[in-house]
C-alpha cells in the first residue's frame, strides 16, 4: 500500500516534485563542483611541490646555510700561458657544496631512526664551475665573483677573471651535479623526473663512475645514453635521460653519492636529508622531534614549502577553499529550506486528502511516513539530477584546463628554499611554473553527494511531516465547507 500510494502522489504532482529536486540537485552539483576543483587545487599544488623535492618526500633535514665566502675563501683558477704564444687549450674545474652547510653522513641513520620516520636519505648537492680557454704568455687568475652564471641553475654566480702579462680567450660554464644515494632510488629529488631514455642507477652502483642527465641540459650538451662527460678530470659515463615531471629539474647531473662526496672532498658528508614519514598525520610530530634530538638542522615540511607558493594557483586555491565552500554551504542550505517549505506547503494544500485518510482509520504516523517517502524520493531525484550535473561540470573543467601558475622562492620563502625543498638550489631564484587544472570526482565526492540528497529529502520530509502530523480529520471538513 505505501509503495502504490507513494508512486501514484509521484505521478500525480510531477511538477511540484521537479521544481523539489531541480533546488537540491542545483545545490548538489555546485558541492561537487567546487569540491572536484579543490581536489585538483590539491594535485596542481602537489605536483608543483614534487618539482621541487621528489615522490615520496614528506620534509627535508639541513643545516643552516653557508655564510657567503670572502674573496680569499672564493674559488681561484690558475693556467699557465704557452711559452711559444700559441695559446693551447686548457681547462680547469672547481667543484662547490650548494646551498645549505654539510651535515655529517651519520646523521641520516640518526634521522632514520626518530620515531615516526619511514625512510631517510641523503644527498650531496654540487656546484662545477669550469673555465675553459687558450691563454698566452701570461697566466689567468680567477678573482672575485659577479653577475649571473650561464648553468640552468636560477642566478649562480659567474665567475670574472684577468690574464696577467697576455691574452686570453676563455669560456666559464657552471652547472650543478647532485650526489644521490643509489640504494634508496625511491626517494629524493631524482623522483621528481623519469627516466625517458636509458635507465637509471642500479643499486649496486654505490661507487661507479655513472651518471644520469637532466633531458634538457642533455639536449644543451648534446649528451645521450652512452655519452661520456668529465667532472673535474673523472669521467663519467651517461647510462639514462631523466625528464622532469613538471618545471625544471632538480641537477643538470645526477651521479652515485660517493662519487659526489669523493670530486667535492667531502667525505661522508650530505647538504640534505629527505625523509619519508610513517604517516602523513604523524609529520608535525615527527618534525618536532627531528628538530629536538638533533639540534642545529633545520626541518622543513611540504607545508612549510607550499606556503611559499604564490601566484593564481595559490589565488585560486584560497578562493576554492574559502569563497566556494562557503557559497556550497549557503546554498545548499538555501535548498534544503526550499524544499522543506515547499513540501510544507504542499501539505497544507492537501488537507481535504489527509483529513479524509485520517478519518478512513490512518494513524498521524502513516500519513507522516508517506510524506516522508515522497520527500526522500524527491531527495533522490535531486541528488541524481546533481550528480549528473556536477559531474558535466567537473568534466567541462577539466577539458577546458585552465593553466595556472605557480610562483617559487619568491616573497619571504625563498631563501627557504634554497638547497632545501629545492634540492640541489635550483630555486634560489624565484621562477614560474605553469599547471594545468583538472577536478577529478572521486568515490568520495559521489557518496557525499547521495549523503546530502538523502539528507535534503530528510529535511524536506521534516517540514512535510510535522504539517502532515497536525492535520485533523475535522480540517478536512472545514476544508469541505
Amino acid at each position: 500500500m505505501f509503495f502504490t500510494y507513494l508512486r501514484r502522489e509521484l505521478r500525480r504532482r510531477r511538477k511540484a516534485a521537479l521544481v523539489v529536486a531541480s533546488g537540491l540537485a542545483l545545490g548538489i552539483a555546485l558541492v561537487i563542483v567546487v569540491t572536484s576543483v579543490s581536489a585538483g587545487m590539491g594535485r596542481a599544488q602537489d605536483k608543483v611541490l614534487q618539482s621541487l623535492y621528489g615522490l615520496g618526500t614528506d620534509m627535508t633535514v639541513t643545516k643552516a646555510a653557508a655564510p657567503a665566502a670572502s674573496s680569499s675563501e672564493r674559488p681561484r683558477f690558475r693556467f699557465d700561458a704557452q711559452d711559444d704564444g700559441s695559446g693551447g687549450e686548457q681547462s680547469s674545474d672547481r667543484v662547490m657544496v650548494q646551498g645549505f652547510q654539510t651535515l655529517a653522513g651519520s646523521t641520516v641513520g640518526r634521522v632514520d631512526a626518530q620515531s615516526g620516520v619511514a625512510d631517510a636519505v641523503g644527498g650531496l648537492s654540487l656546484q662545477v664551475v669550469k673555465v675553459s680557454g687558450a691563454f698566452t704568455r701570461g697566466r689567468f687568475e680567477q678573482g672575485e665573483s659577479g653577475g649571473q652564471g650561464g648553468g640552468r641553475g636560477g642566478a649562480q654566480p659567474s665567475p670574472q677573471g684577468r690574464v696577467e702579462g697576455g691574452g686570453a680567450d676563455f669560456d666559464v660554464n657552471n652547472y650543478s651535479v647532485y650526489g644521490t644515494d643509489v640504494t634508496k632510488p625511491a626517494l629524493g629529488p631524482l623522483t621528481s623526473s623519469k627516466i625517458t631514455t636509458g635507465r637509471t642507477f642500479t643499486t649496486s652502483e654505490t661507487n661507479a663512475r655513472v651518471a644520469v642527465a637532466d633531458a634538457a641540459y642533455a639536449k644543451e650538451k648534446k649528451l645521450k645514453a652512452g655519452s661520456d662527460v668529465t667532472v673535474k678530470s673523472t669521467t663519467f659515463k651517461v647510462v639514462g635521460i631523466a625528464t622532469a615531471d613538471s618545471g625544471d629539474a632538480a641537477a643538470d647531473l645526477y651521479i652515485p653519492l660517493k662519487q659526489a662526496q669523493t670530486l667535492a672532498d667531502a667525505k661522508d658528508k650530505v647538504t640534505t636529508i629527505y625523509v619519508k614519514a610513517t604517516d602523513s598525520q604523524r609529520i608535525d610530530s615527527v618534525k618536532s622531534e627531528i628538530g629536538k634530538n638533533i639540534p642545529g638542522t633545520t626541518v622543513t615540511t611540504s607545508a612549510d614549502l607550499a606556503d611559499t607558493v604564490s601566484g593564481s594557483l595559490s589565488t585560486a586555491s584560497s578562493l576554492a577553499a574559502s569563497v566556494g565552500r562557503w557559497l556550497s554551504v549557503v546554498v545548499l542550505v538555501a535548498a534544503f529550506l526550499v524544499a522543506g517549505l515547499l513540501t510544507s506547503s504542499a501539505v497544507s494544500r492537501r488537507v481535504r486528502e489527509f483529513g479524509t485518510l485520517k478519518a478512513l482509520g490512518w494513524k498521524s504516523g502513516r500519513v507522516t511516513r508517506q510524506v516522508v517517502g515522497e520527500a526522500v524520493v524527491n531527495g533522490l531525484v535531486g541528488g541524481a539530477l546533481g550528480i549528473a550535473l556536477g559531474l558535466a561540470g567537473a568534466y567541462a573543467v577539466t577539458a577546458v584546463s585552465p593553466t595556472l601558475q605557480a610562483q617559487l622562492g619568491g616573497g619571504g620563502g625563498g631563501e627557504g628554499l634554497r638547497g632545501g625543498f629545492g634540492g640541489p638550489g635550483r630555486a634560489a631564484a624565484t621562477k614560474t611554473l605553469d599547471v594545468a587544472l583538472t577536478a577529478p570526482v572521486s568515490l568520495t565526492t559521489i557518496a557525499l553527494a547521495v549523503a546530502l540528497a538523502v539528507a535534503g529529502g530528510l529535511v524536506a520530509g521534516a517540514f512535510g511531516g510535522w504539517r502532515a502530523s497536525r492535520l485533523r480529520p475535522a480540517d478536512a471538513l472545514r476544508r469541505v465547507e
